[in-house]
């Protein structure tokens, strides 16, 4: 080997241990119990696009300091959750002034290859620095965004970059609040991006694009004032047709946005309905939730709150009601049965878990979900805040923002906690918990309080003991 060759191969060699050293495992996880049903995490929003899963034979029960830990990874910046498909996990964040896709075993956290590129991103509001959207993976494809809107398609096996969209250089787009958050969606051969690229003479901008997902090729584009929300884009049925929802919504004076039914083979608009407060530090974050292909729920928390839409055959829609008190940040409700549940409210001490009949939008309960907790010595009331819901199974667990993890019992009439654990207490725990083969995996974003914790990925076995 010629000293070229003893360079290239040192250079990936302290990758891979440094990259390691990051890495603790703790115990080996319990076996997949018999008959458990399992299933992929491909995005953030899992399997069936709305944070349910129908994973099966969980713990019943665990301690009170939380289910055993299997591993978990340091990272650096990120609210970009895990996710894992056959095998292999991906996790995305920000180190060392580069943005960092690493690939890794799920049930062992250990790395399998990674990828990464330079960025220069600094939030003007002093939070984290590094991507908000999750890693999407579509058989041998993945997509990332990245906080400065770099849209990267790489090899799901090896890393390998395939194609790169630069929407800054190419679009005009300019930085929001919070830098780019959108996730892409693929549908078919085609990459669905929430574009807002800058306007040209006529007011208009590149709203939303469809790249060709093996090359990168834009394939249609649809023009529009609205610019890029922090909202992902969702391919779902409506009335038995296949649309493509995006809420959008960039930073304008005065603040603009809303909902986008556009045809996903082509971009052709069927229904453009305004959902955005007024103010101009407001943000449309939430994604869409379809209920029975006639409704779809749209929230935000700045002052219009949520709506319902319903839609007829031509795909016009209709608001059946409005609630200006059940919007959620960014979180997305869950659906169950003829009512809707989430954290709603925009800051902290204004949240509140609620729960809306369908129908008529009626609040019919909420709860402030707080709770005791000794933390050093001291009693302390705390809560869930802005919390992120998870169905697995029918059974319903919730992250709060501080670290709380609980099972919840829910019903049009009231909230009951059934387990609770203080896994940490850490501010910004905002991405959606993952559950994948009976594991359970839940991001820290930022330092501890209470102790050392830094951010990072933890692996907690949540497999039924047989």
């Amino acid at each position: 080997m010629n000293w070229i060759g003893c360079c290239v191969y040192l250079f990936f060699f302290l990758n891979y241990v440094i990259a390691d050293e990051r890495l603790s495992f703790h115990n080996k996880p319990n076996p997949l119990p018999g008959g458990a049903v399992t299933a992929n995490w491909p995005r953030f929003l899992g399997p069936h696009h709305d944070g349910t899963s129908k994973e099966s034979k969980l713990l019943k029960s665990w301690p009170e300091k939380g289910p055993k830990v299997v591993w978990e990874l340091k990272r650096g910046e990120t609210y970009a959750a895990p996710t894992i498909v056959d095998g292999r996990l991906f996790s995305f964040d920000l180190a060392d002034g580069n943005e960092r896709l690493e690939c890794r075993d799920p049930e062992t956290g250990k790395l399998k290859w990674q990828f990464k590129y330079p960025v220069e991103y600094r939030d003007r509001y002093g939070f984290a620095n590094g991507p908000r959207a999750s890693p999407v993976i579509d058989n041998e494809i993945l997509i990332i965004a990245g906080v400065t809107g770099q849209i990267r398609a790489v090899e799901v096996m090896t890393g390998k970059p395939i194609w790169h969209q630069d929407l800054q250089k190419e679009y005009g787009y300019e930085l929001g609040f919070f830098g780019y958050g959108p996730q892409p969606f693929v549908w078919k051969d085609l990459v669905m991006v929430n574009v807002g690229g800058s306007k040209n003479t006529k007011g208009k901008r590149v709203c939303v694009a469809a790249f060709d997902r093996k090359s990168g090729k834009e394939i249609w584009r649809y023009m529009d004032e609205w610019g890029a929300s922090y909202s992902s884009p969702l391919v779902a049925k409506i009335r038995g047709k296949e649309v493509l929802l995006v809420l959008a919504g960039g930073e304008s004076r005065p603040a603009k946005g809303g909902l986008l039914v556009l045809d996903p083979t082509n971009g052709h608009l069927f229904q453009r309905f305004p959902w955005r407060a007024d103010k101009f530090e407001s943000v449309n974050a939430s994604v869409p939730v379809v209920i029975d292909e006639s409704f779809v729920f749209l929230s935000e928390c700045y002052g219009k709150g949520g709506t319902l839409l319903k839609f007829d055959d031509k795909l016009n829609a209709v608001p059946v009601c409005n609630e200006r008190l059940f919007g959620m940040h960014w979180m997305t409700p869950l659906v169950i049965k003829d009512h809707i549940y989430g954290f709603a409210g925009r800051n902290k001490p204004d949240v509140q878990f609620k729960c809306a009949r369908i129908k008529d939008g009626e609040i019919l309960w909420k709860d402030d979900m707080q709770y005791q907790q000794n933390i050093q010595g001291r009693d302390l009331t705390l809560s869930f805040f802005r919390g992120s819901l998870l169905n697995c199974d029918g059974r319903v667990f919730a992250l709060g923002e501080d670290g709380v993890f609980a099972e919840l019992k829910i019903s049009p009439k009231e909230v009951k906690v059934k387990s609770r654990s203080q896994l940490f207490v850490a501010e910004q725990s905002w991405a959606l918990p993952v559950i994948h083969r009976g594991l359970l995996y839940i991001c820290q974003h930022t330092k501890g309080f209470v102790d050392n914790t830094v951010p990072r990925i933890i692996c907690y076995d949540f497999r039924e003991v047989e």
